[in-house]
């Protein structure tokens, strides 16, 4: 059993929050209740018989002063499992979630085999139980991830893929993409689709402006997002399907995305922590650590995709956790591979760029980053109420910390070096202690 004492809870499922003591018994939430009762009276109204505990085994957090929210939840993962993990497994990519408070993910299936059969599918969710977080896996949309034939969804779904998605490749193909969300809509599955057509692209990862034209080179334009996103929020209306625009980054694609949504319930959009954070000035300070696809954009992009949080239009914060090694990373800049890493630095930058400067409020920030990316994928997850799982991230928003070291098996960030609030203290997954930030 663990006893969460007088923490700030915060939970987005009821609205409310307050200074609360929570008791956890095997992996539910025993009895959440208003500070100030003793661990008697926390057992006696949770109806457990005091006959049912041990005292020894009873754990107590100190939570004074900390937010105790759920766990956190990412969408948008990459662990590189099978295929590439001398950048990251499922193991450490797990290891590293639980240090930023995460206690659910969602793999890509960029893999190597990519995870369009059964038999890949099943390797990465029977090695993600082992983590002790709860790792979800997407299969692709198309075959090889080559925009030519579908995946067999309605196998795949019924051997548990959580959604479909070709992340890293855009489907090109309308009347192909239509079929699959067609299919999607009837499985109750979401599509996440990479937004960026690549007839537009000279050179990925860097903007199509001050940034490319500081490296000599054409760039990445926005119109190779806008395209793709107007294209498909309409396929996505007339289907019926639940489609999640992926790392958005353009702000005619916030605007596209907004007038979607006052016709269809069926479109949601998630923003990365770097987008919201930095422009293509990165790109020219920090090279490659700062190359990713979509590329970081301009202050409007930048302050648009705030303003797409603020308002619903961008439902969810998601860090599209993208290792590589320094070796990969410290090729000039055209043959570099695109990414960073951001699982375990996701929330310090959320209280940074959202909530201290104004934007959300602290509960509007864990919405984002627990109930709403649970909800698209169906998940029971990101809520706080007696009988709900025991995932739970405590953390101290305050206090801070110098970005130096990782988890994860890569350090390609361009954070690095920077003073960050926001510690995790403990991140409890299905009633037991995954990471502890206070006994290191």
């Amino acid at each position: 059993m663990i006893y969460i004492k007088d923490g700030y809870v915060i939970d987005p499922g009821s609205g409310s929050e307050g200074v609360m003591d929570i008791l956890i018994k095997d992996s539910k939430i025993l009895c959440m209740e208003k500070a100030g009762r003793t661990l008697d009276e926390l057992i006696e109204i949770s109806g457990t018989s005091p006959a049912e505990i041990n005292a020894d085994d009873i754990e107590l957090l100190d939570a004074k002063g900390l937010i105790v929210a759920p766990g956190l939840v990412d969408v948008h993962v990459h662990f590189r499992d099978p295929g590439f993990t001398y950048k990251e497994d499922i193991v450490s990519g797990a290891a590293a979630a639980a240090k930023g408070g995460f206690t659910s993910v969602v793999m890509m299936a960029n893999t190597k085999p990519a995870v369009d059969n059964i038999e890949t599918l099943s390797y990465v969710l029977d090695k993600g139980e082992s983590t002790g977080i709860r790792v979800y896996g997407c299969a692709n949309v198309t075959m090889g991830m080559k925009g030519k034939e579908l995946v067999d969804m309605e196998t795949l779904s019924r051997a548990g893929a959580a959604g479909f998605t070709d992340d890293g490749v855009p489907i090109q193909d309308e009347g192909l993409l239509r079929e699959a969300l067609k299919r999607a809509a009837k499985l109750g599955k979401p599509v996440s689709l990479h937004e960026e057509n690549p007839e537009f692209i000279y050179n990925n990862g860097i903007n199509a402006g001050k940034a490319a034209e500081y490296y000599g080179i054409g760039g990445s334009p926005r119109e190779a997002e806008i395209s793709m996103v107007e294209r498909d929020v309409n396929i996505a209306m007339e289907t019926g399907a639940d489609l999640s625009i992926q790392h958005i980054s353009a702000k005619e694609a916030v605007n596209i995305v907004r007038e979607a949504k006052r016709h269809s319930c069926h479109i949601f959009a998630e923003a990365t922590p770097h987008h919201f954070t930095l422009t293509q000035e990165a790109a020219i300070k920090y090279g490659a650590l700062a190359k990713m696809n979509p590329p970081l954009r301009e202050e409007e992009d930048r302050m648009a995709i705030i303003d797409g949080l603020r308002d619903g239009t961008i439902d969810m914060i998601a860090t599209d956790h993208a290792p590589h090694s320094a070796e990969e990373k410290a090729r000039p800049i055209t043959e570099a591979p695109s990414g960073i890493i951001g699982l375990e630095t996701s929330l310090s930058l959320g209280i940074r760029e959202l909530v201290n400067k104004g934007y959300l409020t602290m509960a509007e920030l864990i919405e984002k980053m627990s109930l709403s990316p649970a909800q698209l994928y169906h998940m029971d997850a990101g809520y706080l109420a007696v009988g709900a799982p025991a995932d739970i991230v405590i953390f101290d928003k305050d206090e801070e910390w110098k970005v130096e070291t990782f988890v994860s098996k890569a350090c390609n960030s361009p954070f690095i070096g920077e003073t960050l609030p926001g510690v995790v203290k403990y991140t409890i997954c299905d009633g037991k202690i995954v990471y502890n930030g206070v006994c290191r």
